[in-house]
């Protein structure tokens, strides 16, 4: 990565905003021998995807985790050289009078016997569950084409009650930053169809190191520290004015910022943003918990917890050698969120431990970290602003990983057509 020079620059494409979509999309078109430069206003790139290093601990902003089952990263990730450290494939749940274990009996068989013993699987309720979630296996074409409704509606229209329902809304809850089940049912099983086919991991390096893969192979066409102020949208080209005074001419400009910076510079309305709070804690001695998520399935008015996960315990290189590292997400509310000590009594409860020896590594609040998905559920916006300007991003397509990593190569790819016909 190089730092801007003060003479102005002209491209095929210059893309603005160095996140999974932008990286996928100039990569694509790099590899095709298309001159193109990405420019991004933060120090480093992967825009919401960024792992801090403080005090030997790995810290996502936002906890997030990497599912191997998507196609885009199948298909365009060298999974094996991110060095993927795996969580248990189930999820703990705190319920009232036990702590209970819900695994996957086939990847987890040494836990099958704890899945019997949850108290969980009233048959009426793993009907329900069975009717609302098994349409997942569907062809993925047949799930987003299928009737749609609000999460919390299709639950109800098939019996799902009981504390069944609470697990499920209390892990949704957290995957998708929502907990009123305002979110599209179809979403929702597109989600479900992932974790069925692929259980979620850390990279050795952070999650920063899944944007930070693309960005090595495009190398000095990635540039850092440049605050694009304005856009002029012309029939041939686009002019890039950036905040300190120089100047870009590209014959597309592809917007792969935020869905708010979007909005600002080129007018795309941005869709309602969820915002979520991450904070980390580290003590002396590890709660004694399974590698995987924990939630409340006491329902949300138990705390202000999501989930929570001693991090150390699936992914080792989080944590400096002989120290522990739990996570504990909880959600923002109209920019509002919970007290860190809110967080830690609540993170106490779910795990069965005492934890006034803990101590806060740090909070991240991201009030911008994953946009609203409601129903009905449309996985392609149009992304042309003008003959020179196009939006890419995961609020142009699937609020996810996923759906980051299919704009950005539906944008390479459509310029890649325009061409091959001019």
């Amino acid at each position: 990565m190089t730092n801007v020079s003060a003479a102005t620059t002209e491209h095929d494409v210059l893309v603005v905003g160095a996140g999974l979509a932008g990286l996928q999309c100039a990569r694509t078109l790099q590899r095709e021998g298309v001159n193109v430069a990405v420019w991004d206003a933060g120090d480093q790139v992967g825009g919401r995807i960024r792992t801090d290093l403080i005090d030997g601990f790995r810290l996502d902003r936002g906890f997030q985790v990497l599912n191997p089952a998507y196609p885009a990263i199948k298909e365009h990730i060298d999974i094996n050289a991110l060095g993927m450290q795996m969580f248990g494939s189930g999820v703990g749940v705190r319920s009232e009078d036990r702590f209970a274990m819900l695994v996957d009996p086939i990847r987890e068989p040494a836990l099958a016997s704890e899945l019997l013993r949850s108290g969980l699987l009233a048959p009426v309720d793993v009907i329900a569950l069975a009717r609302w979630a098994g349409p997942a296996l569907a062809p993925p074409s047949w799930v987003k084409n299928a009737r749609d409704a609000q999460r919390g509606e299709s639950m109800d229209a098939v019996g799902l009650t009981g504390p069944l329902r609470e697990v499920m809304e209390a892990f949704l809850a957290g995957v998708v930053l929502e907990d009123e089940g305002t979110t599209s049912m179809n979403f929702m099983r597109l989600l479900l169809r992932m974790f069925v086919f692929g259980s979620p991991g850390l990279p050795r390096l952070g999650m920063q190191a899944l944007p930070q893969q693309i960005a090595d192979e495009l190398g000095d066409a990635v540039t850092t520290g440049v605050q694009v102020a304005s856009i002029e949208q012309g029939r041939r080209r686009a002019i890039v004015h950036t905040a300190d005074g120089r100047t870009a001419s590209a014959r597309l400009v592809v917007v792969a910022t935020g869905a708010t910076a979007a909005q600002s510079l080129v007018g795309v309305k941005a869709p309602e943003m969820k915002g979520v709070v991450a904070d980390w804690f580290t003590m002396d001695e590890a709660p004694d918990m399974p590698p995987m998520l924990v939630v409340d399935g006491r329902g949300p008015k138990a705390g202000p917890v999501k989930n929570a996960a001693v991090i150390s315990a699936a992914a080792p290189t989080y944590a400096p050698p002989g120290r522990h590292l739990v996570q504990a997400s909880s959600l923002m509310h109209g920019g509002r969120s919970a007290a860190t000590e809110q967080v830690l009594d609540h993170t106490g409860e779910l795990f069965g431990v005492d934890t006034r020896g803990w101590q806060l590594i740090h909070r991240h609040e991201v009030p911008e970290a994953l946009p609203s998905q409601p129903a009905p559920l449309r996985t392609r916006q149009a992304m042309r602003v003008s003959r020179s300007v196009i939006v890419a991003g995961d609020h142009m397509d699937t609020a996810s990983i996923q759906g980051a990593m299919v704009s950005g190569e539906r944008a390479a790819q459509g310029y890649l057509q325009h061409i091959s016909h001019t």
